[in-house]
């Protein structure tokens, strides 16, 4: 055995690496894939993700193909279920890779792993599947940031990605840019002079309160300024903005809820004057784009999931000793007091700070996957 236990990757020619969670943690895996490229650049890497996610790593130059896992599989029969279980197994496994790492803690992907049949198996520290794997990434008890978190999969196979090596990567395709300016055009919008405010996420906690967001949409209108809403086609989601902006008409007000797709919305982070929004994957999108953003963090830490190498970030949260809890609200109520009674006026004037170029509450740490 040698220092470190590297296993010896000269002969890897296809690499899978597993991340079988929501938008925002899939994205965050982009250096991943541009760092083992760099090291292996004739080996085929693939992805397995939710097929949800593929507009996430859609486009990444070091990306050969995307496997998708449907969650409606979840909800078949149990015999359906298994089926279409094993046949994405037996895929996988009939690709023959020599690497297989998992970013994912569970049962799935330590099971994926387990039947690739690849000899180097990378995967998180865990009482119950550590024996699946033959390099362990082992746990950090302090905070650290998801990336960071992610690239320790690399680190303990011997690839340790330098400052300039650990940017995010997201790509907008050509369709996605034009639409959206067709879109804007339309409605006597330009780009760089509006506004994109994305109030919602997939957990309600980490959403400030309707009114709050309503007072900012209103103030921004009452100064001449545009602005764009736009939200998921969740219909929870579509009904909250539809709730913030019930009443107001004003041809300076541009609602996209649900009528964009992932990479359209990324087009809108790419072109607004600045964005506002929480804890959520258009956060990450804006990170990745090096977009003016102003982030609200609420239970959530702004340490391990906040701006990464984008110096037009702004970070806003309450002081109080008990964040982040990661708790759905305080004790479990749905209602997270920390955003609640974070002010309409200093989330005002951050935000306008971006229109004059000052921008002070930078957390640093990406890079724009859109290229002119």
């Amino acid at each position: 055995m040698t220092y470190g236990n590297y296993p010896d990757l000269t002969n890897v020619r296809k690499v899978l690496v597993v991340k079988l969670r929501h938008l925002g943690d899939v994205l965050l895996t982009s250096p991943v894939f541009t760092n083992l490229k760099k090291r292996m650049p004739e080996a085929q890497i693939d992805a397995y993700i939710y097929s949800d996610s593929f507009p996430m790593l859609e486009g990444h130059p070091a990306i050969s193909h995307l496997i998708g896992y449907d969650k409606g599989i979840k909800k078949l029969s149990f015999l359906s279920r298994l089926k279409k279980e094993f046949s994405l197994l037996w895929k996988i496994r009939k690709e023959k890779y020599d690497l297989v790492i998992n970013l994912t803690e569970g049962d799935r992907g330590a099971i994926v792993c387990k039947m690739s049949g690849a000899k180097i198996l990378v995967g998180p520290e865990s009482d119950k599947k550590t024996k699946v794997y033959t390099h362990i990434i082992k746990k950090c008890h302090s905070l650290r940031h998801t990336v960071e978190r992610n690239l320790d999969a690399l680190r303990v196979i011997g690839i340790f990605p330098s400052i300039e090596e650990r940017e995010l990567y997201y790509h907008i395709s050509e369709s996605a840019m034009s639409k959206i300016k067709h879109l804007l055009q339309d409605a006597n919008f330009s780009p760089k002079e509006f506004y994109l405010i994305h109030p919602a996420s997939r957990w309600r906690f980490k959403c400030w309160p309707e009114e709050k967001v309503r007072e900012v949409i209103q103030t921004l209108l009452s100064q001449e300024k545009k602005v764009v809403i736009t939200s998921g086609g969740d219909k929870e989601e579509k009904e909250m903005v539809d709730r913030i902006i019930q009443g107001i008409s004003h041809p300076n007000l541009l609602n996209l809820s649900g009528k964009v797709s992932l990479k359209e919305l990324g087009s809108l982070i790419h072109l607004c004057k600045g964005l506002l929004c929480v804890d959520s994957v258009s956060f990450h999108m804006a990170s990745a784009l090096k977009a003016s953003v102003t982030v609200l963090f609420g239970p959530t830490s702004d340490v391990t999931w906040g701006p990464w190498n984008n110096p037009n970030a702004q970070v806003l949260t309450q002081p109080f000793s008990c964040r982040p809890c990661y708790s759905d609200g305080c004790a479990g109520s749905k209602k997270s007091d920390c955003l609640a009674t974070l002010p309409v006026q200093r989330v005002l004037t951050a935000l306008l700070k971006l229109e004059k170029g000052s921008v002070t509450e930078t957390q640093t740490e990406t890079q724009t996957g859109w290229r002119q």
